[in-house]
């Protein structure tokens, strides 16, 4: 068992790496300045793009390669329905009240604070979708880690650096909406840090909790279904936000930029992977 030990730690010091790229960057949130809400627009669209990329291009892909296009399908259309049905009961989130010292905008009427507060509501639970999509994304890349650093300590360390890359744009797209909602710099660092740390989480339970009982094929239909909760959240909140703060044709650009990041840096984790274990 002490190899078998050894080789956890290593997979989860390396997946520590990854978990804490989002906090990096949620930090370099905390530190600019109050974001402007076109900046936020933006960024919810870029932040739109990374899901679509991932749900799309990676999730649904991998699914319809292992378990064939109808299956696949079908996994995918059940994770949104499923979510469809959850977000309709899901209340609009409460909201921590902000001191209006700070923002002395002469809103004028209460209207506009009205607004205001609707948006701050959307806003932070798009931030909160995002952290929960990016945890279920980061779960299986832990498990890429883990299963990687078992091949070997470079390509272990290579799938950690390519993960921690993809991962700090992550980090950025839970904390800014959150430290907009909210105002607070440590709720904005809390939240992205946690869904960081869903990869470490991915290592423990693959090393321990996962007997290789569950079948591939559950496995890849699940993922696949993951996908589908993420697109449907991205078109259900994050775009919207993009287009109101942004404007359609920036938010459109921002989206799509969003998604060759992602692509981009999903083919640098594929190459960074030996040949016999590519996700």
């Amino acid at each position: 068992m002490g190899f078998m030990d050894s080789q956890v730690l290593v997979a989860l010091a390396l997946s520590l790496v990854g978990g804490a790229s989002t906090s990096l960057g949620a930090l370099f949130v905390i530190l600019n300045q109050a974001p402007n809400l076109k900046m936020l627009g933006l960024l919810q669209g870029f932040a739109a793009g990374l899901m679509l990329s991932i749900s799309f291009l990676d999730l649904a892909h991998n699914a319809i390669n292992s378990i064939g296009f109808l299956k696949a399908n079908l996994w995918f259309f059940a994770g949104v329905i499923f979510f469809a049905i959850v977000a309709n009961f899901i209340p609009e989130p409460t909201l921590v009240p902000v001191s209006d010292v700070k923002s002395k905008k002469k809103t004028g009427d209460e209207g506009g604070k009205d607004i205001m507060k609707k948006h701050r509501r959307q806003v932070l639970y798009s931030g909160i979708i995002t952290a929960i999509g990016i945890s279920l994304h980061n779960f299986p890349e832990g498990m890429a880690v883990f299963l990687g650093s078992m091949k070997g300590l470079r390509v272990g360390v290579n799938l950690a650096l390519a993960i921690a890359l993809h991962n700090i744009p992550e980090g950025v797209a839970v904390a800014l909406p959150v430290y907009f909602a909210t105002q607070s710099k440590w709720q904005a660092f809390k939240l992205a840090t946690l869904s960081g740390f869903a990869e470490p989480l991915g290592v423990i339970i693959v090393a321990y909790l996962f007997p290789s009982s569950l079948s591939p094929e559950i496995l890849e239909g699940l993922l696949g279904s993951v996908g589908g909760v993420m697109a449907f959240l991205t078109l259900h909140e994050m775009l919207p936000l993009a287009f109101d703060y942004a404007g359609q044709k920036q938010a459109v650009k921002a989206v799509f930029f969003g998604m060759a990041f992602m692509s981009a840096s999903l083919y640098f984790l594929e190459i960074s992977l030996p040949k016999e274990m590519s996700l």
